[in-house]
């Protein structure tokens, strides 16, 4: 995620397991009539809109920044005055730019109306309480998300964890009561927003409605270059190139969990998964099954956690033999010294990340950069540990906000994360308003298309992975572990909008929420709750992207792009054996390649973009069923036998065990 201009609202995608996400902050406010100059044409419109866009721009930044990074009502109430200035600006200059509708001017002047239209995830109402009940509404529930906390127990007995520590039950335990507890107590933690969000969805409507669209979900869907009808014809097509692939991936899960826990524990009836045994709060990265879903354990050397790991107890050791003689006993010398291996190890795997990016001929990472980055989760506040990329100023102040951990999520997110900073580095010398990407989807699948390139020969040569096996074993292990992050997440990118847009245009009424939010999760994941999720939850809040309101088909239309921008690479290199073996790392053709493309932004339609890359102005999973062919082979000749597919009840929600 990355702070870009003009969309208040976050936009993981994690690499490996969607944990990141790109923070777009409103527009910033700037001094400014109701109506333009008299004289002013078009394109002087937009010079000046772009000035004032880029003057005011740190401010706002700033203001979000400070509400991610130290969450509290002063910072809250900072944050929500401040988006309220910036959208009220965008209304002015929204207005303004009207008046120049039918009139002559350049393409480059076109383009950037449209994208000024376009500009906010949370279009503002025009009436200014209604206006200020939005921001306020935006920031409490983002504040809410983050500082959430589930407690068990009373007095000197009571426990609390927040999404981090919970998160960790899912991915290293196997107690299917502990996991249980976890599950369900993350999700306890959204049900006070729900009357919030439901509020939210009123005024951003109508926020929508006086800018000329229908509803919000019209309005993102207008920001494709075709029409907003196509984009959802656009998405079915790809999402019925790739789910072959993921039904025999969720057939092959299925069996395995059947095995370790009991075909009653499992899976649900028709076929469906238990949410709570996949590894991750919302099933969208199966990563943290690789115990379980190993193929051929010991084929292959790909345990990337526990070489972090031994990296950081390396940095420990060391700390430690730093402090005073006779010391290293002590308690508060220990926690010290672990916090300084925290940081230390969040750092080195920053710059591991670093290096692939530079190794293709892009710039290092400025020296404010490790300055005022967030690396590790402070001890003092609540912060939103979403892990997310920022732009502050377009002038080269690039951050990132997560709470490192030394495991192998955690670092291919690092990867993912500094994509979007190159891709701001890159195109920093446009105007303003072409600063963002080709589309949204772009955006997410530029440090994804290196997570790709992460080959097992890649691994090793960085010290992370044993010497590479050529060996069919050791080749299904290496694309099992791919596909549960980017294979497994592919339906979770669908349906979080099919929901919202379904919120917005009114066909899924405040009264269905929790149940529509399950009835497409079991359609397009088959995936459901084992205990009853009735209206009193509100369980689509338990995912940061909708109490943050971030459009989500971008991370749907990544997982796809990604392979396109990789095959596309691969090729610049030289690569000519299987796409699956390729990495362009240190190769600077394809670097240079990769880098025109960054620095075009969103000053052109995407698909020209797409077309200068690979040769193809089409979206397309061609590539990405071309990576995975042996895998999915291998799935179908694992799961014969077993009838694939699931099943969807006709009352997900009322799903019992």
């Amino acid at each position: 995620m990355n702070p870009r201009p003009l969309l208040l609202a976050a936009a993981v995608v994690g690499a490996l397991s969607l944990a990141a996400c790109r923070r777009e902050p409103a527009a910033p406010a700037a001094p400014a009539s109701a109506a333009a100059p008299a004289a002013e044409s078009a394109d002087a419109f937009i010079a000046r809109v772009n000035a004032e866009y880029k003057a005011a721009y740190p401010e706002i930044n700033a203001a979000q920044w400070l509400s991610a990074t130290y969450i509290n009502s002063d910072s809250q109430l900072v944050s929500a005055k401040a988006n309220e200035r910036a959208l009220s600006q965008l209304n002015k200059w929204v207005a303004q730019a009207r008046q120049y509708e039918g009139k002559p001017m350049s393409a480059d002047t076109a383009r950037a109306i449209q994208l000024l239209r376009l500009a906010s995830a949370m279009p503002p109402p025009h009436d200014p309480a209604r206006l200020a009940e939005l921001t306020a509404l935006a920031s409490k529930m983002e504040g809410d998300y983050g500082a959430g906390t589930y407690c068990r127990g009373e007095g000197d007995q009571k426990q609390c964890r927040q999404l981090g520590e919970l998160e960790q039950v899912l991915a290293r335990s196997r107690d299917y009561d502990e996991q249980l507890d976890a599950w369900q107590g993350w999700h306890s933690v959204a049900a006070p927003m729900r009357s919030d969000y439901q509020r939210f969805v009123e005024l951003a409507n109508e926020g929508a409605r006086d800018a000329g669209f229908a509803n919000v979900g019209v309005m993102w869907r207008s920001g494709y270059d075709m029409p907003p009808e196509q984009i959802a014809a656009e998405t079915d097509r790809l999402w019925e190139q790739v789910r072959p692939l993921y039904e025999q991936l969720q057939c092959y899960a299925r069996g395995k969990l059947d095995a370790h826990y009991g075909a009653a524990q499992g899976e649900l009836a028709g076929g469906l998964l238990p949410a709570h045994l996949m590894g991750n709060m919302w099933q969208q990265d199966w990563s943290n099954l690789w115990d379980l879903l190993q193929p051929y354990p010991g084929a292959g050397d790909l345990d990337i956690t526990a070489a972090l790991e031994k990296q950081y107890q390396g940095e420990l050791s060391a700390a430690l033999a730093r402090a005073p003689a006779g010391t290293a006993g002590n308690a508060d010398v220990r926690f010290k010294a672990e916090r300084e291996a925290q940081l230390r190890t969040a750092k080195a795997m920053t710059g591991r990340a670093q290096d692939f990016y530079a190794s293709l001929g892009m710039p290092k990472l400025p020296d404010s950069y490790w300055q005022r980055s967030q690396f590790v989760k402070p001890l003092d506040r609540d912060v939103v540990c979403h892990a997310s990329a920022w732009d502050m100023n377009m002038g080269g102040d690039v951050r990132t906000k997560m709470c490192i951990t030394p495991t192998e999520e955690d670092f291919t997110t690092i990867y993912h994360e500094l994509g979007h900073l190159y891709y701001d580095l890159a195109y920093n010398p446009l105007p303003p308003l072409f600063q963002g990407g080709a589309n949204d989807g772009f955006h997410e699948a530029i440090g994804d298309t290196v997570v790709l390139a992460m080959t097992p020969a890649y691994l090793h040569s960085v010290g992370l992975v044993g010497e590479p096996q050529a060996s069919r074993e050791a080749l299904i292990n290496s694309q099992m572990r791919m596909a549960l992050a980017k294979v497994a997440f592919l339906p979770f990118g669908l349906m979080i909008d099919r929901w919202r847009w379904g919120v917005f245009d009114g066909s899924i009424t405040p009264e269905h929420y929790n149940q529509a939010w399950w009835d497409l999760k079991a359609k397009y994941q088959g995936v459901a709750p084992v205990t009853a999720r009735g209206e009193q939850f509100f369980d689509p809040g338990a995912k940061y992207h909708v109490p943050g309101n971030t459009p989500y088909t971008r991370y749907f239309l990544s997982h796809i792009l990604q392979f396109q921008f990789y095959q596309a690479l691969c090729q610049a290199s030289g690569h000519t054996g299987p796409l699956y073996e390729g990495s362009f790392y240190g190769n600077k053709e394809a670097g240079q390649k990769f880098w025109a493309m960054l620095q075009r932004g969103a000053s052109q339609p995407w698909q020209t973009t797409l077309k200068e890359l690979t040769g193809s102005d089409r979206i397309d999973a061609a590539p990405m069923l071309e990576y995975f062919a042996p895998m999915q082979e291998w799935l179908k000749q694992q799961n014969q036998g077993r009838i694939c597919g699931w099943q969807v009840p006709a009352a997900v929600a009322a799903t019992k065990p």
